[in-house]
């Protein structure tokens, strides 16, 4: 399944400890399936170990990774520092987001999404940056008509969807000259099919899925992994950016299974 024209990016757990064991586990698990890793940045609005600090963990055991940085949770001068760890530690992907509802507390709000590639793109002419090659940063897009500044991304990641129609009629419905890559998302339980809804208002999740799932907790694998398949057989996308949550060990087996 991991064909060299269809890539597979799979997201990581980032630890909430300063222990990176688990990281370490999910990424070897995961390398015989994974083309490259997303590093999430203070998943689901809990403070997690650094993104940029985990890509580098990746690529000491030979993997490609992405980091994710919010706009939620940072100033301009604290993204200039991400910016400047980042070049220290090689780290040259980024997926920039707005982030998820914190836990506790408020956003700081001076930073947008827009603002941190324009700072992003213009690095490049400070002195702090000579001679290091440009970054390369990408957009989150909702299943809807995609504004023209997210357009300058070097690459879009499409939100998860549990519906393989709806994200191909918005590939169809989106021109763009980039890597676009849809949304996977393994459903664990019917809790999580809850949790998903009440937080993502557009999103849908098939009932018969959340009644498969309940029968059957492998269910949610083989709906994934037959979501990724019909993706890859559409040749709309350039892959899947696969959220395999505590079933990441499922996935691995499943997608190696299937070649």
């Amino acid at each position: 399944m991991n064909s060299p024209n269809f890539d597979l990016i799979c997201e990581i757990e980032p630890p909430t400890r300063p222990d990176l064991r688990h990281v370490r586990h999910q990424i070897g698990v995961l390398a015989p399936v994974a083309h490259s890793f997303l590093i999430p940045d203070n998943h689901i609005g809990r403070a997690t170990v650094s993104s940029i600090a985990v890509a580098h963990e990746v690529a000491a055991m030979g993997g490609r990774s992405i980091a994710c940085l919010n706009s939620r949770d940072r100033n301009r001068l604290g993204f200039q520092r991400d910016m400047l760890t980042a070049a220290a530690y090689g780290v040259r992907e980024f997926l920039f987001v707005y982030g998820d509802k914190p836990t506790v507390g408020d956003r700081s709000g001076e930073l947008t999404v827009r603002a941190m590639i324009d700072e992003a793109r213009t690095a490049g002419e400070s002195p702090a940056f000579a001679g290091l090659p440009p970054f390369r940063v990408g957009v989150a897009a909702g299943l809807r008509r995609l504004p023209n500044w997210k357009r300058t991304a070097d690459f879009v990641f499409a939100q998860v969807s549990f519906s393989v129609d709806a994200l191909l009629r918005w590939r169809e419905s989106v021109a763009l000259d980039v890597p676009v890559y849809a949304g996977v998302m393994v459903l664990a339980s019917p809790t999580m099919a809850r949790t998903l809804a009440a937080s993502i208002p557009d999103i849908e999740i098939p009932a018969d899925l959340v009644e498969r799932v309940e029968r059957d907790r492998q269910a949610g694998v083989d709906a994934a992994c037959e979501q990724i398949e019909r993706l890859r057989d559409s040749g709309a996308f350039d892959g899947v950016h696969l959220v395999p949550v505590a079933r990441y060990r499922e996935m691995a087996l499943r997608l190696e299974g299937r070649g």
